[in-house]
């Protein structure tokens, strides 16, 4: 089987993290080390800092407000210096918590066209290494369609969805499908030759290739395999040279009768700067939404996810009580986290820490004490699809303009407006708004949300052309119009 890269992330772990990583667990005990470190991080050491990958937001404030201390005493024991410590969140580690001990060296960046950060070279694994399978995956109205899809592309030869392009929102399982599918191909014909990579891996790679003048074997190795599975797609918005390689890779895969399957936090059409060609490639096979999960997925999620981790937590001699949670706490964990997985796993393993330290079962009373915070933080007023539907009716256009590179006044004001609702609305932080609305910089957003707030200051006049005509209207009326529609919607 052909090597399967994963996306690591920008980093160089060597035996210094190694040693921290070992001096961490003998300072606060095997027991706490294996709930809140031995799966969920992945310590890098480089050039004064220590980095510390974590799968989401939530590990990232509890490992700093419960264990800073800690881990600086051990970087101090480790290294004989004092580390600066820094905490980010590593994709890698939502479908593969575990720590890695190669080192990756940097990737050179070529002048024409940077990637957005610099990444390390990838470690190749075979497919049937990867973590997530499509056996563990919660199947319900939100994401049957696509669950099926995925299915057809593991049991057909020959799949009728090709390519197979999945996309949604944050963290609501499009990685797992596509890692599933490469696992299930993997475990079905394993004398086929899979890919995995990131968008991000493959223009790095690309770029790579142009410098070190081995265009040709990343070609060869990039067009000759049988299933290409590519996360992500959306980071190839903004790179022409990148996207045209890419053309020619998927018509080679394509007409050789393989199977291509992307994934993307957008629908094709919606992806700012795409070129039409890789537009209407996407759209010629199977293009189906993950939405998010609904109240009776979500409940599932809960109890599976909490089977595994408060099992962990409570450790061997207490599996009696492991994963034993109620059902009044699954439907209230449910009910009041609705954006993603995610932000589901967090409140649980907030629950299982909880659940461990006080060695005794969750009730509903103490879930909804530990939550409390957790809660008023995760979930947002309104979600960003039902502002951008609003504003681009609105203004007379639609979510895919506003995604789009366009420039003219009614396109930009209602992307403004679309940016600086978002902000004031939501939890996303600029660069994720910015990634959400066609892959724009967060310094773009950043202006739309100066720009509208000066209007509003002021008051101004607002000029635009709408389907029946010239518009015009006062700055805060639009607001106050606006989040009306998103309040009633």
């Amino acid at each position: 089987m052909q090597g399967t890269i994963m996306d690591e992330g920008s980093r160089t772990v060597g035996s210094g993290a190694e040693a921290v990583a070992d001096a961490l667990a003998d300072r606060i005990g095997p027991q706490k080390y294996r709930i809140w470190f031995q799966s969920c991080t992945r310590f890098t050491l480089a050039d004064g800092y220590l980095k510390i990958g974590v799968p989401n937001p939530f590990m990232a404030n509890w490992l700093e407000g419960h264990f800073l201390r800690d881990i600086k005493a051990a970087a101090h024991l480790a290294t004989g210096s004092n580390p600066k410590i820094s905490f980010a969140i590593d994709g890698a580690l939502i479908g593969d918590r575990r720590r890695s001990a190669a080192p990756t060296p940097a990737s050179p960046k070529a002048p024409s066209e940077r990637p957005a950060r610099p990444t390390a070279s990838r470690t190749a694994r075979p497919a049937h290494r990867l973590q997530l399978t499509l056996d563990t995956f919660v199947v319900g109205a939100s994401n049957e369609l696509a669950y099926s899809a995925a299915r057809a592309v593991v049991r057909e030869q020959q799949s009728p969805f090709n390519p197979l392009f999945i996309h949604g929102g944050y963290g609501i399982g499009k990685t797992h499908l596509l890692q599933g599918i490469c696992n299930g191909v993997a475990q079905v014909r394993p004398q086929t030759n899979t890919l995995y990579l990131s968008a991000e891996d493959f223009a790095n790679q690309f770029v790579l290739a142009l410098k070190t003048k081995k265009l040709e074997t990343f070609r060869h190795r990039m067009r000759q395999t049988d299933l290409l599975a590519i996360d992500d797609i959306h980071f190839f918005a903004n790179k022409p040279s990148t996207q045209e390689e890419f053309l020619h890779t998927f018509n080679t895969i394509s007409l050789a009768g393989k199977q291509v399957v992307l994934v993307s936090d957008a629908h094709p059409k919606m992806i700012g700067q795409l070129s039409e060609k890789l537009v209407n490639r996407f759209v010629s096979g199977m293009v189906v939404k993950v939405e998010p999960p609904d109240f009776q997925t979500r409940c599932e999620i809960c109890r599976r996810f909490a089977q595994r981790i408060m099992t962990k937590a409570l450790g061997e001699g207490k599996s009696d009580q492991a994963g034993q949670l109620s059902e009044s706490v699954v439907r209230f964990v449910a009910e009041q986290v609705r954006t993603n997985v995610r932000e589901l796993e967090g409140a649980l393993l907030k629950l299982a820490a909880f659940a461990a330290l006080q060695d005794e079962k969750i009730t509903l009373a103490a879930a909804q004490t530990v939550l409390a915070e957790h809660i008023e933080r995760c979930d947002p007023i309104v979600h960003v699809s039902d502002i951008e539907t609003t504003v681009a009716t609105y203004f007379g256009t639609t979510p895919s303009t506003i995604h789009s590179s366009k420039k003219d006044r009614t396109v930009a004001l209602a992307r403004h407006f679309s940016m600086y609702l978002t902000r004031k609305h939501t939890n996303m932080s600029s660069s994720e708004i910015g990634r959400a609305m066609g892959n724009k910089n967060h310094a773009t957003v950043l202006v739309a949300c100066k720009k509208i707030e000066g209007l509003l200051e002021r008051d101004e006049e607002i000029h635009w052309q709408g389907p029946q005509g010239n518009k015009v209207a006062r700055a805060k009326a639009v607001v106050s119009h606006l989040e009306d529609t998103i309040a009633r919607g």
